[in-house]
C-alpha cells in the first residue's frame, strides 16, 4: 500500500518531506502535487521507475518524460538552449510549462526521446512541489498523471491513493494542486511548436 502524506500548502512538513525523499531515493515512484494536477515522480537514472510509470498510466516506449527542477539556472545542465529561447523561457518560468529540448550529455539516456535525443523540462509554480525537490537536492523525472483511457489528468490527493494504492509508494498532498496539465511547447526543432495547450498560457509563444 502507498504511504499517504499530508502535508501543509504553504508551509509543508519538513519530515514528510525528507519521508518521501527517502522512498525515492529507495527506488520508488511516487505521486506528488504541482501547478498543474498530479503528477508521477522518480529519481534520474531510475530506469525501473520508469517502466513503473509507463505502465501506470498504459505508455509506450516513446513517450517524452520531463525533468521537474526547482529552479530555472538547473536547465542549462541538462538541455540545450539558445540566447532567444533562454529568454522565452525565462519569462514564463516557473509557470504550468513543459518545454522540449535537446538535451545534454547530463541527461539519463533512458528518458531521451529515442532518434531525436529530446527532453521535456520544467519548473513548477508550486510550493509543496519545489520544497519537495530542494530536499531531494537534485531533479525529479516525471510525468502528469492521466490514467489510460482519461483526457485530464487526476487532481485529488485521495482519490490518487484509491486509484493507485498498490501501484505507487507514496502519494504527497497537500490539497493545492493545479487543474489541468502543464502547456507544452516544443523548442527541439528551431521554431516553436505548441503540443499541448494547457494551464500555461500560449499567447507568448503565438
Amino acid at each position: 500500500m502507498a504511504r499517504y502524506f499530508d502535508v501543509h500548502p504553504a508551509n509543508p512538513q519538513h519530515r514528510s518531506l525528507s519521508q518521501v525523499v527517502e522512498i525515492l531515493n529507495d527506488r520508488g515512484v511516487i505521486a506528488y502535487p504541482t501547478d498543474s494536477a498530479f503528477a508521477l515522480g522518480c529519481t534520474m537514472g531510475h530506469k525501473e521507475g520508469l517502466e513503473r510509470i509507463r505502465r501506470i498510466r498504459g505508455l509506450g516506449e516513446k513517450h517524452q518524460f520531463t525533468l521537474v527542477c526547482s529552479e530555472f539556472a538547473q536547465l542549462g545542465e541538462y538541455v540545450q538552449m539558445d540566447n532567444d529561447v533562454f529568454r522565452a523561457i525565462k519569462a514564463v518560468t516557473p509557470g504550468p510549462y513543459t518545454f522540449i529540448l535537446k538535451a545534454t550529455r547530463e541527461t539519463p539516456r533512458a528518458m531521451l526521446m529515442p532518434k531525436k535525443r529530446t527532453v521535456g523540462v520544467r519548473v513548477p509554480d508550486h510550493v509543496t512541489a519545489l520544497a519537495l525537490l530542494d530536499e531531494l537536492g537534485s531533479p525529479m523525472v516525471s510525468s502528469s498523471l492521466i490514467l489510460p483511457g482519461e483526457d485530464d489528468p487526476l487532481i485529488d490527493g485521495w482519490t490518487v491513493k484509491e486509484e493507485l494504492d498498490h501501484q505507487v509508494d507514496a502519494v504527497l498532498d497537500s490539497g493545492d494542486c493545479g487543474l489541468g496539465p502543464t502547456t507544452v511547447i516544443d523548442f527541439s526543432e528551431g521554431d516553436v511548436e505548441i503540443l499541448r495547450r494547457g494551464a500555461g498560457d500560449t499567447a507568448p509563444f503565438e
